[in-house]
């Protein structure tokens, strides 16, 4: 299983779009791939572990628990990432 992990918090104008872009990707990927992958909220304001690492870079995307990609999300570069695994 493959966890994609979209940090952000409330109010953050970028981070439901990257969640759209992470969902339509995952949903458009052939079965056999997006069947082993979860999408996980996470929020800055619930964990201050999380508000040190990411506040000033969200919407932070983690692919099992690496970071992916931050402030924008391109759904092209993360097709082919999840693509690879």
């Amino acid at each position: 299983m493959t966890t994609i992990t979209v940090i952000g918090k409330a109010g953050c104008h970028l981070c439901p779009t990257a969640l759209a872009i992470v969902e339509t990707v995952v949903a458009d990927l052939p079965d056999e791939i997006g069947d082993r992958i979860e999408i996980v909220e996470k929020s800055i304001e619930d964990d201050p572990a999380l508000y040190e690492l990411w506040w000033e870079k969200i919407p932070v995307v983690l692919i099992d628990d690496e970071l992916h990609a931050h402030w924008r999300v391109s759904p092209d570069r993360l097709r082919q990432r999840l693509e690879e695994i």
